[in-house]
């Protein structure tokens, strides 16, 4: 086995580590909140798992082997499991940390203006990408997931630090993405997008990562407030 079979798993490793950047004193401070990080995770992990095996089989992206271990858990690439369980790891643990750093930025009513104005943008550009079913099922189903959240107004109070993080976020997922995709280590059909891409990387992706941020903050949230454990 060359070397080149294990830069994708190395990649992902090093993401893994961004939390080491943080002060302990904050890591004190989120670790209580871990075990609501994990049911969120799950959650997510199996809708991305589930779509990105759906979308591999039909060949809207594909994998190339000669970045990869070889192993696969349910036809998917093991580096890809542990891709979403990371990426998700690091997300709430950001999100964490804005919280305990900008707590006091409460801007809910300009946040919710934003959310309304990305609601109506996701469903039109829905609509309008329906030949495309990468684009069409990436906005979709953000509009739907985002819609319900929204207008059940429970997250309100928290969408200040949900864009704080998510800003923060997109550098090194954009990076890890646009590395990803310029070696190959996964390449895109053209067919299934809008074609609008950033140094190749397919602008459904971010929409993604949104939406795979945006679950996994909404879930715990939900389960620290109720503390039903």
């Amino acid at each position: 086995m060359d070397f080149k079979n294990f830069v994708t798993l190395i990649l992902i490793l090093a993401v893994a580590f961004i939390p080491l950047l943080f002060g302990s004193r904050n890591k004190v401070r989120i670790f209580p909140k871990l075990k609501y990080f994990i049911p969120a995770i799950i959650f997510s992990g199996a809708i991305f798992l589930i779509w990105d095996n759906r979308f591999s089989q039909i060949g809207i992206w594909t994998y190339n082997p000669e970045y990869l271990s070889g192993k696969e858990i349910l036809n998917l690439p093991w580096e890809r499991w542990l891709y979403y369980l990371i990426i998700s790891w690091v997300s709430l643990f950001v999100y964490e940390w804005v919280k305990i750093k900008f707590g006091e930025l409460k801007y809910d009513n300009v946040s919710l203006a934003i959310c309304l104005v990305l609601f109506v943008l996701f469903g039109l550009v829905a609509f309008f990408s329906r030949q495309k079913l990468y684009s069409f099922f990436t906005f979709f189903l953000l509009a739907i997931y985002f819609g319900y959240t929204i207008f059940r107004n429970r997250f309100k109070s928290h969408l200040t630090s949900f864009y704080i993080s998510f800003l923060i976020l997109l550098i090194p997922y954009f990076i890890l993405s646009v590395i990803l995709v310029k070696l190959p280590v996964i390449s895109y059909n053209s067919q299934y997008t809008l074609q609008f891409r950033l140094l190749q990387l397919p602008l459904e992706n971010l929409v993604g990562f949104f939406l795979l941020h945006f679950i996994n903050t909404t879930i715990t949230e939900y389960l620290a407030e109720r503390r039903f454990y």
